[in-house]
């Protein structure tokens, strides 16, 4: 019960980033329009689908893909593919499945242009 009384000095909410932030650590995220990750949930499947559900950790998981905004407000959450896919192919579907992932049109990243 004290450790969940302790919760909020030992693991506090970070605080987001105002608007114009002249902190040097934040020089490089100018722009940004949030963030994007993976993960692996542990899940149960029958032992006839186990190989598949097999990840590189040698666990038995689904590979979960979350993207949140800058406000960290989640904004898209892609899972159940097996864990046995790589994070690249997860992202790939996210991107190309029309009712995906959608990326700002007119957004730029060193260079490139986001298109629908």
């Amino acid at each position: 019960m004290a450790v969940l009384r302790l919760h909020p000095i030992l693991l506090p909410r970070p605080a987001p980033v105002q608007e114009g932030c002249q902190d040097h650590r934040w020089r490089w995220f100018k722009g940004c329009l949030g963030a994007l990750d993976g993960t692996h949930v542990d899940t149960r499947v029958p032992e006839t689908d186990k190989e598949r559900y097999r990840n590189r950790k040698d666990q038995i998981s689904i590979n979960v893909l979350g993207v949140c905004s800058t406000d960290g407000k989640f904004t898209y959450v892609l899972s159940g593919w097996k864990g046995s896919a790589a994070d690249s192919r997860v992202l790939r579907h996210a991107i190309t499945n029309p009712h995906g992932l959608k990326v700002p049109i007119g957004i730029t990243y060193t260079q490139l242009t986001w298109v629908d």
